[in-house]
């Protein structure tokens, strides 16, 4: 089972987008597909008409459960969409309150690796969406990956919180002696401004040992889709987004990485 996380500091780059989008391709090659919201604010769940407060069981109650988790219990948390093949764990507003209840308790931060590796008879690919905040469900959320996709929009201002996101993961690559495998992916592309140009050669000048050599352009169908609570993939797929996400797709499954144990 491969587990991506989505992530990075700065909202508004593209995050659940990516997710959707990545997952509904997938989904469209038969694979079994895992998405998990760790955002409070429950876009994933709204992006594909799950009303995230409705639902009788979602990530919060897995954190709550922690020790005493099942694959039964596990079941329970997890909401079909309406897309064949991909099924949700769904975020709630309670999720904000875990920094403050449970954030000082020991083994906090693997609580999502524990859970998941529950399921991993189940799927195929599990993907994270993470909230735009540092905290114990983007800890969380980095340590349960085997890679990480660091979605940034393509514009100076992105950048700079590109520059917060990979030192996070320095930092946190130091603490638990890993050195995370991650991928940047320009989004949000517009080559018809000049800002977007410049973000992009800035992109490949800083980070090309990590950027994928590609960008996923602005098209209005992504809007169109997320209103109508399906993937690109699913609502038009022939649409430029979808050719785009098709080859971030396939440079993904190419690259078959994984965080690696350091010494030191």
């Amino acid at each position: 089972m491969k587990i991506w996380t989505i992530a990075n500091q700065k909202g508004g780059v593209g995050k659940t987008t990516t997710v959707v989008s990545l997952a509904g391709a997938l989904a469209k090659q038969d694979q079994r597909v895992l998405v998990v919201d760790t955002d409070p604010h429950a876009s994933l769940g709204y992006y594909l008409g799950i009303d995230s407060e409705e639902v009788p069981s979602s990530l919060y109650d897995l954190f709550i459960a922690n020790k005493s988790l099942t694959p039964d219990s596990m079941m329970r948390s997890i909401v079909p969409t309406n897309v064949v093949g991909l099924d949700l764990i769904p975020a709630t507003m309670a999720l904000a309150t875990l920094d403050r209840s449970l954030g000082h308790q020991e083994g906090m931060g693997l609580i999502l690796t524990k859970a998941l590796a529950l399921l991993s008879d189940q799927y195929d690919v599990v993907l994270i969406d993470c909230p735009p905040v540092l905290g114990v469900l983007m800890v969380n959320a980095l340590a349960a990956s085997q890679h990480i996709i660091v979605p940034v929009q393509t514009e100076f201002l992105a950048i700079k919180g590109l520059d917060r996101m990979v030192k996070t993961m320095l930092l946190m690559g130091r603490s638990k002696q890993v050195k995370y495998s991650y991928t940047i992916v320009p989004t949000m592309f517009d080559k018809r401004t000049r800002a977007a140009t410049a973000a992009l050669q800035q992109l490949n000048e800083e980070y090309q040992q990590h950027l994928w050599p590609d960008v996923i352009p602005v098209d209005t169908k992504f809007r169109d889709a997320s209103l109508s609570h399906l993937p690109v993939s699913h609502f038009a797929p022939r649409s430029r987004g979808v050719k785009a996400y098709s080859k971030l797709l396939a440079h993904l499954l190419t690259q078959g990485s994984s965080h690696v144990k350091v010494s030191g």
